[in-house]
């Protein structure tokens, strides 16, 4: 990607992302949250840094619609392209001697409240060390005060278990307008970004992300159809996931 190269920063609840692009420094004051928690993930760093054999499976589950299960267009998938996959391939590259599984529980077509009835069954049976939800794009289907409650009840009972959880925004779909503040995504993304803070929990913001980055280039490249993204549009959220890991 050639680009001419400032430092752009967006913060989300629970997240510092720092990404060198070219973007107007104003712009990165728009996502800023003054409520950080960079650290949030430290325990399981520390257990990540662990050598044979005292070390042990860390498993990353990823909950949610087709983005995460790998779909392209057409039908196809291509899953380990996705970016849970990529996220595991960042982690297992910087903490070499760890042993990291990425379980994805996500269901193409699949809305919140479907996602959250099958949650403790097929979702917390995987005993996450950290689960990932990422459901913004078809809750659209369900409204915001649907999609809500489906989403505490998720967010409830994996705290509960005692898993780190980290909430993500929506990537784009390209018959929405990314720019305005008035469009379904972008209402579901300030209420996913609200119960983030409401719960104390991480939060990957990849619809700010990639509105900042429609700013200087074209969202078509990081799209394999309007709703899905490609394997560019996957490495972008798995570079923002990856931060969290970061010593």
């Amino acid at each position: 990607m050639l680009l001419t190269l400032k430092k752009y920063t967006i913060l989300g609840f629970g997240l510092l992302l720092t990404l060198n692009v070219a973007c107007a420094q104003q712009n990165s004051k728009k996502h800023s949250n003054a409520a950080l928690a960079p650290h949030y993930l430290d325990s399981l760093k520390s257990k990540l840094k662990v050598k044979w054999p005292k070390n042990h499976t860390i498993n990353l589950v990823f909950h949610g619609h087709s983005v995460p299960t790998g779909y392209t267009t057409g039908g196809v998938l291509d899953r380990l392209n996705a970016y849970p996959y990529r996220t595991l391939k960042k982690v297992n590259d910087f903490y070499p001697y760890s042993v990291v599984n990425t379980i994805t529980t996500s269901i193409g077509g699949e809305q919140a409240e479907q996602g959250a009835k099958r949650f403790k069954e097929e979702v917390l049976n995987h005993k996450p060390d950290v689960l990932f939800i990422d459901y913004g794009l078809n809750d659209r289907s369900i409204g915001l005060e649907r999609a809500k409650v489906a989403w505490e009840k998720m967010i409830q009972h994996a705290l509960a278990y005692g898993t780190k959880v980290i909430l993500l925004t929506p990537t784009p779909d390209l018959k929405e307008n990314i720019a305005s503040e008035d469009t379904p995504l972008a209402k579901h993304s300030e209420q996913i970004r609200a119960l983030a803070k409401k719960y104390n929990v991480g939060l990957v913001d990849s619809y700010a992300l990639f509105k900042a980055l429609a700013e200087i280039q074209p969202l078509k490249g990081y799209m394999s159809q309007n709703n899905h993204i490609n394997q560019k549009g996957h490495q972008f959220v798995a570079d923002a996931i990856f931060e969290y890991f970061r010593l």
